[in-house]
């Protein structure tokens, strides 16, 4: 159990070794054999019984079957049994939780707000038989819950050492005392003695590129490797919130980062639980590479990464009718298609030195038809790829060779949840507004030529006409896309044709009316 809020009690719920306890779910005889769940010439991770055999994550395939010749290797490339294991976890833990306050965190990670349980069950403690308590779950059935000794601690307390989040793993928990009690003459906390020996990157909350930039502050740029602990970082000179700010903050970061970070650093985290959503804010697919540094290799990419993320929206996004995609009603609708990459810098400059998690990004208008239930998914993904995702690859990429990628990810955000009768929700339906938009929109939206639209060819069977797809759409001068309205001849940006339609839409209702 963690202190997320002052106010509010959070459990921390980790699954561990989830990817592998997904395959010994399918097949139980895996749970006694040394496991490996491989990506690429990777393993992503192992269980327990694998790790007592030396194996660990992060570890070549190679290095792996030399140290255990025994170790069962599955293929995790394909992470739609995660995908659907972590939505059915999280929807089974939400169905308990009061007020359904539950958040989920990648695949294998849940924060619970349980306030209003524990303090309706405090409330309910005979303070003259604690030992025999009873956890309720449920007000208005008394039967459903677990009974619980509440004079003593559950699990391990006030550890010496250990690693944060790995102590005492699988089957047990860890409490840290309040930080509020100390020691004599005011030596740290338990919290903070538990922190301090931890490396920077192990805290909840501060990922690598944050680390990287501690690293930066506390022992200079060219040493990043070196590791730098919570202690090295509070009690490095002038440290405060102040300068924090000013280490981390910049374009792009949070409002406040600096004081977020400093109460991270000292065990305090305020951050709320959000509700749990049924529809994602963005469903996102990407891969990561040795080496891609060619249009051919970056386009077959591309139309694989969106194989998948058109599955996953019909997955995520479809209210299915009959158990049938094919007639089912979106539920919502993403307005916006983002291309990000993550270049290697050239090898002998300055900055190969450091490694570097920055990635770049692009944004267009999510095309109308990925909502096309009739059409063939491959066709869809084909499409995709030569009508936006290309040209928005050499926005990020503008010459035409000598870059070297490490990692793709195709995404679509800006998620518009559906209205409708079965939400008993008074807004239009969004589906309607989009169907109208794409009526609206066909007499007048400008569609640049394109050989490879007109003769449906591929890129590999004619790769002559290459050139063609770096052909850029008119722009404006804030560099938008844009397009001439043939009502009013206004030069209208991408993102606001749907509000410019609807606009003229509504005043020859009102003229006909």
């Amino acid at each position: 159990m963690a202190v997320r809020n002052n106010q509010r009690i959070i459990i921390h719920l980790d699954y561990d070794c989830f990817y592998a306890s997904v395959f010994e779910v399918e097949q139980p005889a895996l749970k006694s054999l040394p496991l490996a769940v491989q990506q690429k010439q990777i393993v992503v991770t192992c269980n327990y019984t694998a790790r007592r055999q030396g194996l660990h994550k992060l570890q070549l395939i190679s290095d792996a079957k030399r140290i255990c010749p025994d170790v069962v290797i599955v293929l995790g490339e394909d992470l739609t049994k995660f995908r659907d294991a972590s939505k059915y976890l999280f929807l089974f833990v939400r169905s308990f939780i009061w007020g359904a306050r539950v958040e989920k965190l990648g695949f294998d990670e849940l924060f619970l707000d349980v306030t209003e349980m524990i303090e309706y069950n405090v409330g309910l403690l005979n303070a003259h038989d604690l030992a025999t308590s009873f956890f309720h779950l449920d007000r208005k059935d008394p039967t459903v819950g677990f009974a619980y000794d509440a004079t003593t601690f559950q699990g391990s307390t006030q550890p010496a050492g250990g690693k944060l989040g790995n102590l005492h793993k699988p089957n047990s928990q860890t409490t840290l005392l309040p930080s509020s009690i100390t020691t004599e003459n005011g030596a740290a906390s338990n919290v903070l003695e538990f922190l301090d020996a931890h490396e920077i990157q192990k805290i909840p909350g501060i990922g690598s590129r944050l680390a990287q930039k501690l690293r930066a502050q506390v022992v200079g740029p060219d040493t990043v490797d070196e590791k730098v602990t919570v202690r090295d970082v509070r009690q490095y000179p002038g440290m405060g919130p102040a300068l924090l700010e000013k280490a981390l903050g910049g374009p792009g970061s949070a409002k406040g980062i600096g004081m977020r970070i400093w109460n991270i650093l000292h065990g305090v985290d305020n951050t709320d639980v959000l509700e749990g959503r049924d529809v994602p804010t963005q469903i996102s697919i990407e891969d990561s590479y040795t080496r891609l540094e060619t249009l051919e290799s970056v386009r077959r990419e591309l139309v694989i990464l969106s194989r998948s993320l058109i599955r996953r929206m019909r997955t995520d996004l479809l209210e299915k009718n009959d158990g049938n995609a094919a007639h089912g009603r979106w539920i919502a609708h993403p307005r916006t298609l983002r291309l990000s990459t993550r270049p290697r810098p050239p090898p002998g400059s300055e900055t190969a030195r450091v490694y570097s998690a920055n990635r770049i990004s692009r944004s267009v208008p999510l095309p109308l038809f990925i909502f096309n239930l009739d059409e063939n998914l491959d066709a869809l993904a084909e499409r995709l790829v030569r009508d936006s995702l290309l040209s928005m690859f050499r926005k990020l990429h503008p010459e035409k060779s000598g870059w070297n990628l490490s990692l793709l990810n195709i995404a679509v955000i800006n998620m518009v949840e559906s209205a409708g009768d079965q939400k008993q929700s008074s807004g239009r339906d969004i589906g309607k507004m989009f169907r109208q938009q794409e009526t609206v929109l066909q007499d007048w939206t400008v569609r640049e030529p394109s050989p490879h639209r007109s003769t449906g060819m591929a890129l590999e069977d004619n790769p002559e006409m290459g050139d063609s797809l770096w052909e850029e759409g008119e722009e404006d001068d804030l560099g938008l896309s844009v397009v001439d309205c043939v009502v009013c001849g206004a030069s209208i940006p991408h993102f606001a044709q749907l509000a410019h339609a609807m606009y003229h839409a509504a005043d020859s209702e009102y003229e006909n009316g």
